[in-house]
């Protein structure tokens, strides 16, 4: 090789060297963003996590955590908060990060099994004590006398399913009459006395505030509540119909990339799906894609007709659009709130 070669080959190669991304060295934390009342559940989920890494691989991995209502959460991420995972109630707040700015992968619902949801909820109700307004499903929650307990569906996925669900059991009521759903959610939202920011809050207006007559949130919480607070203050229901909840979970692709941590990102979220994961998610009365675990916890989970997004809505993208775009039907039936 002549010496231009050599310098021109040497010049390339420095040139290939500053141009290629250089790759963080693989951290020891990651967070995890995730939705309002999901706190004790990743608790367990991060320990146990943490525990099977180092049993493996003898590494150390803290899984940190940041908590609140997910359509807040998710827009704290667009504005620089490094998230490496998000563990969602919803997929719409999943969506928002992948068509702003691409943090999220377009296809990452196909990035995991069961549309990227390792487990699902539905919406139930938390009475007090004997249920003294005698409440058992979501037309109860229309009448003078009830007052209900739920958070602002502009800020929280939980309420969003709140108030899909309600609309959905309407439309069922009602044999599609949408005239007759709008006033029925108008209804509901005008006996809600005061709406909180996410679904924690709302447990806490209702169990230590004394607030209303009924808290609506996922099924997971109304048993947590009752287990906290005990039977002599509270009793759960759960209405014969009510609609699908999925926790969707992603990998925040663009900052796991940036911070080296796309292996562990991918670890930790497949770690949900294990057969240990998947015990663990069940023992917090959430509801499981593992049929095994299910079948052995099949007392703990009543029988529910569960409507879903896709069937009654024509989806999230179509749900979204027609009930919580500006000027849709949410800002419709909230006039005079």
């Amino acid at each position: 090789m002549s010496a231009f070669s050599r310098r021109a080959a040497l010049a390339l190669g420095v040139a290939l060297l500053a141009a290629a991304p250089v790759r963080a060295e693989e951290p020891n934390a990651i967070l995890n963003v995730s939705y309002d009342i999901g706190r004790e559940l990743f608790v367990a989920i991060d320990k146990a996590y943490s525990a099977d890494v180092k049993a493996k691989s003898g590494k150390d991995i803290t899984v940190n955590q940041s908590h609140g209502g997910t359509s807040k959460q998710a827009r704290a991420i667009l504005e620089g908060l490094e998230a490496d995972v998000v563990t969602f109630n919803q997929e719409l707040d999943v969506q928002f990060l992948a068509d702003k700015g691409g943090l999220v992968a377009a296809d990452w619902k196909t990035k995991f099994p069961n549309n990227a949801s390792p487990y699902y909820s539905l919406p139930a109700f938390v009475v007090r004590a004997g249920n003294p307004k005698g409440v058992k499903n979501w037309d109860d929650l229309i009448r003078d006398d009830v007052k209900v307990v739920f958070p602002n569906p502009k800020t929280s996925g939980n309420a969003r399913y709140t108030y899909l669900a309600a609309y959905a059991f309407a439309l069922k009521t009602y044999a599609g009459d949408e005239a007759k759903s709008d006033a029925f959610v108008k209804k509901l939202l005008a006996n809600v006395p005061v709406f909180d920011t996410g679904g924690r809050g709302s447990t806490t207006t209702f169990v230590e505030r004394q607030i209303g007559d009924v808290l609506v949130t996922f099924e997971a919480e109304t048993a947590a509540v009752k287990k906290e607070y005990g039977a002599d203050k509270v009793d759960v229901v759960v209405p014969p119909v009510s609609l699908l909840a999925e926790f969707p979970v992603a990998v925040v692709e663009k900052v796991a990339a940036r911070r080296g941590s796309t292996a562990i990102a991918n670890d930790y979220l497949n770690y949900l799906y294990s057969p240990k994961g998947q015990e663990i998610i069940a023992s917090f009365n959430n509801r499981v894609q593992d049929e095994k675990i299910m079948e052995a916890n099949k007392d703990r989970f009543p029988a529910v007709e569960l409507l879903t997004v896709d069937k009654v809505f024509g989806g999230w993208k179509k749900a979204s659009e027609t009930h919580f775009a500006s000027g849709g039907k949410l800002d419709q039936v909230f006039v005079g709130r």
